[in-house]
């Protein structure tokens, strides 16, 4: 039982030092607090209910802040808000133990060019994908893809010039890809400097763990 207070007292000691909107850290703490209490009467189900609307509400924050590290819309092109794949949710999509994806559209104001820029955190897709950004046979043998550089850094770009389709991938610390999809291109630069104009420490500070 040691351990679940333990883990209460932490989400409690998360609760009062994110720098969040005042409304939804009083509700966070709130809950934390009520679940501590449940606990210490012997309320188990009640008390995991009350952390888990915690745990969630956590979430909502941390995915809120992920979703502010997305690239501004370049000159020439308007950016659409940020949502959860798959319509709806918007900032509101958590990462759970199944992970979630980010996306952020983007459309060329005087042509037919669009980009979609994707964030996935601990979502099974990227396991998947994980192997092929360190493996350069398997990036010879897939058509039309190599290796690029964004800073020091390694990533993965697929031209289609016929089609005008680009992808450009990004891998970090094994868990976290950024990823921008373009279609009616020219070239492939909109989707390279898109995805350079990405706020990537940012990201990687508000998804650790």
């Amino acid at each position: 039982m040691q351990s679940k207070r333990t883990l209460g007292v932490a989400l409690m000691s998360v609760a009062l030092t994110l720098p969040v909107t005042a409304a939804l850290a009083d509700e966070v703490v709130e809950q934390v607090e009520l679940g501590l209490e449940l606990y210490q009467e012997q309320e188990y189900g009640a008390a995991i209910t009350e952390l888990e609307f915690a745990i969630n509400d956590i979430r909502k924050l941390m995915t809120g802040r992920i979703a502010e590290t997305f690239p501004e819309a370049p000159e020439g092109w308007s950016a659409g808000t940020v949502e959860s794949a798959g319509g709806g949710g918007g900032a509101a999509a958590m990462f759970g133990g199944g992970g979630s994806m980010l996306e952020r559209e983007y459309r060329q104001e005087s042509g037919n060019g669009r980009l979609t820029a994707k964030l996935m955190i601990d979502n099974p897709m990227i396991q998947a994908m994980s192997a092929m950004f360190s493996n350069p046979a398997m990036i010879a043998a897939q058509p039309n893809m190599e290796r690029i550089r964004i800073g020091r850094d390694s990533a993965l770009l697929k031209w289609e010039a016929e089609r005008g389709n680009a992808e450009v991938s990004f891998l970090m610390d094994g868990r976290i890809l950024v990823q921008v999809n373009g279609q009616g291109l020219e070239s492939e630069a909109p989707a390279v400097e898109l995805l350079k104009a990405w706020d990537l420490d940012a990201v990687r500070d508000q998804a650790a763990r």
